[in-house]
């Protein structure tokens, strides 16, 4: 019998966890001599108050979907895939070689060929650390926070050397082919009516983005290898007696988890730099972990949390640029961390009190109905 109900899992935890983090987070930025309700009320206007806003809220959405589902997927198979920044690094090699080195007459040609260009690279990046874990046992998390380093050490070579722009400064390649820019949400919308703003950098990764929760879905719960994913996490000895082979499973999980990593590059090199730069992933894939844990693993659940984390981006830069509050950055990352610590690291700490109330009120139920 578990002990809590699903909805209380899913729902009651994470919003328990969240009032935590807004609690302490009010109380450092009170002790500072600010208003939390006032700073609380730029944050939601930064990021959710106007059209330019609110794009730019979904596209740092769109990179912790991408990343968040590449953590969950590679979590259901039993495997902690903490190389999301590097993969999503390599990812945007992929992209850039693709735009840079085939001309291609539209845009949506050019998207397909740089998802595949992505994945692959991602993929690739992945299956390193998959074959060592596999094959020789050295732990995931290991190799792939060694992999992240390695990754940016290879970009930085490349951006100042074989891709650095013609005549450029600075570490990035020269900027893609304009038949390669994907439209940004204002494009999207002009053909129905609808009004966008023209500079928010949201942009059709989005949708890509949104696809992608949906083919997770099905490939974790409604295919055949996603059972066998979800039952070698479960427990790898009845894995192998069920005629799992842990090696493919393991291959297959890092391949997938590190090419919708790279995926990521889609958004953040494609769809609005349009251009590869050292440093765009920001560390998105280090967020992809807390939006994974908040989300639970399940596409929906990475979907709402990485709405949430974007908002927590959009408007901490709004909140950090106030000229009223005059909140320093370094606190809007301490409340950016208060909230990963509480939905990721201290998980437990609000999950065993819900958990003993849940079973004491089934105990006294149980007690009555004895009676």
């Amino acid at each position: 019998m578990e002990k809590m109900p699903k909805w209380a899992d899913v729902v009651l935890i994470p919003l328990i966890s969240l009032l935590l983090a807004a609690i302490i987070s009010g109380i450092v930025i009170l002790a500072l001599g600010s208003n939390p309700i006032a700073a609380l009320k730029i944050m939601v206007h930064g990021a959710l108050g106007s059209q330019y806003n609110f794009g730019n809220t979904l596209y740092y959405a769109t990179n912790f979907i991408f990343t968040g589902l590449a953590v969950a997927v590679a979590a259901h198979a039993g495997l902690f895939n903490i190389g999301g920044e590097g993969q999503a690094m390599l990812g945007g090699l992929g992209v850039a070689i693709v735009c840079l080195m085939i001309p291609f007459p539209h845009w949506s040609l050019a998207l397909i060929c740089s998802i595949a260009g992505a994945a692959a690279a991602g993929a690739l990046w992945a299956l390193v650390p998959a074959y060592l874990q596999a094959k020789r046992g050295s732990h995931i998390v290991i190799t792939t926070i060694m992999f992240n380093q390695i990754a940016f050490a290879l970009l930085n070579y490349l951006l100042v050397g074989p891709l650095k722009a013609p005549g450029g400064m600075e570490p990035a390649s020269a900027t893609f082919p304009a038949t390669t820019h994907l439209p940004n949400f204002h494009d999207m919308l002009a053909p129905f009516g609808i009004a966008f703003s023209r500079g928010a950098m949201a942009n059709f990764s989005f949708v890509v983005a949104i696809l992608a929760c949906v083919a997770v879905w099905v490939l974790i719960w409604h295919t055949r290898l996603g059972y066998e994913m979800r039952s070698l996490g479960k427990s790898e000895p009845a894995a192998k007696y069920a005629g799992i082979s842990p090696f493919k499973i393991i291959m297959i999980t890092m391949a997938i988890s590190g090419g919708l990593a790279g995926m990521m590059a889609l958004n953040n090199v494609q769809g609005e730099a349009e251009r590869l730069i050292l440093g765009s992933v920001e560390g998105a894939g280090f967020i992809g972990i807390a939006v994974a844990l908040m989300g639970r693993n399940h596409p929906i659940g990475i979907f709402l949390a990485a709405l949430l984390f974007g908002v927590l981006y959009q408007g901490g830069m709004s909140l950090s640029q106030d000229q009223t509050l005059r909140i320093p950055r370094e606190l809007v990352v301490v409340i950016q961390a208060l909230v990963i610590l509480f939905t990721g690291a201290l998980d437990s700490m609000v999950r065993m009190p819900v958990e003993k109330f849940f079973i004491s009120l089934r105990q006294g139920k149980a007690a009555k109905a004895a009676e």
